[in-house]
């Protein structure tokens, strides 16, 4: 045999086994349980590729890791299909999962399985955009890697568990439009790291904001379209790194006067609160790039600089007796 049939044998026989490896590489644990998956979900089309003659790792909505983990499962996001049902418990069983996302499933029902707590690798929890109801559940604090939680846009209830501080990791929290009530945490005020962006907007929150917020450099905070009431000046600081702060309608009530923002805020929403005072001329200091401070109780001269002037009426009207560009000229 010369030298040039040797060569093509051996790279005959090593295609074949590089084929047949690649076409092998699903683990056929996580295998059965994505078919059980498949099957809770009354088998849909948006799953059609999801056949058990092929290698799982080739399938839609769904990744697998690399050969450090065996190529397990480690992402399973299923969004935008024509759905139904309620979040499979064998998704638990997924023990490598670190990004779970079930997302615009609007007749995805039923509550957040607690199974879900075995996924001890879990990074990323997207469950939005669809009717998912019962709690914000306060297991979700024994998933210690998790870095960001989205239940927005959702029927929860209840109120916002204070055991997701607790959370080593955490950088992002999305609770918005739920219909959660009582009041925020005050064990928000100590997250173990760095501060997460915290988004509880669009519920039924009420009480006042916790005073220990006032001690942490958010990057994000939006409260808005509560029924928060008290003072929220604890939030801002001239130390402070924060980039995005929206409160508007709510019933805070405290004066501005005193406030001194951050040089980093690019967005401030204040609007439809019961906020008196005036707007402090070190304002005039901050990139901001939105601003609304509209349906308060200010008064006094807009201060000129920065971007303040900027902002057409709409940012300033309904206002107790403020003037000055761009309202009308002070008397």
């Amino acid at each position: 045999m010369d030298k040039t049939t040797t060569l093509l044998l051996f790279f005959s026989m090593f295609t074949f086994l590089t084929t047949s490896f690649s076409k092998n590489l699903c683990n056929q644990d996580d295998k059965t349980t994505l078919l059980k998956i498949k099957k809770a979900l009354n088998n849909p089309y948006h799953l059609a590729s999801w056949d058990p003659q092929t290698d799982c790792c080739s399938w839609y909505c769904l990744e697998c890791g690399d050969a450090t983990v065996n190529h397990r499962v480690t992402a399973l996001t299923i969004f935008s299909g024509q759905i139904s049902g309620q979040i499979p418990p064998e998704v638990g069983d997924l023990s490598y999962l670190q990004t779970l996302v079930f997302r615009k499933l609007t007749n995805l029902t039923g509550q957040i399985p607690r199974t879900i707590t075995k996924l001890k690798y879990l990074r990323s929890l997207r469950l939005s955009w669809t009717n998912l109801t019962g709690p914000v559940p306060g297991f979700l604090s024994e998933l210690k890697n998790l870095q960001f939680i989205d239940l927005s846009f959702n029927d929860l209830s209840g109120s916002v568990p204070s055991s997701l501080s607790l959370l080593p990791n955490l950088l992002s929290l999305d609770l918005s439009r739920n219909k959660l009530t009582g009041s925020i945490p005050e064990s928000f005020g100590s997250f173990p790291a760095k501060v997460p962006d915290l988004y509880l907007s669009h519920n039924q929150l009420s009480g006042y904001i916790p005073k220990t917020l006032g001690n942490l450099d958010f990057n994000r905070i939006d409260f808005s379209r509560n029924k928060l009431g008290g003072d929220a000046s604890m939030l801002f600081g001239a130390n402070k790194t924060t980039w995005y702060i929206d409160l508007s309608r709510n019933m805070l009530q405290f004066d501005l006067s005193r406030v001194v923002i951050p040089k980093t805020l690019g967005i401030l929403d204040l609007n439809h609160n019961g906020i008196t005072g005036n707007i402090p001329v070190q304002w005039t200091e901050a990139p901001l790039q939105f601003f609304n401070v509209s349906y308060n109780r200010l008064c006094g001269h807009i201060p000129t600089g920065g971007t303040l002037q900027e902002f057409d009426s709409y940012s300033y009207f309904h206002n107790k007796c403020l003037c000055g560009a761009p309202l009308d000229s002070c008397k």
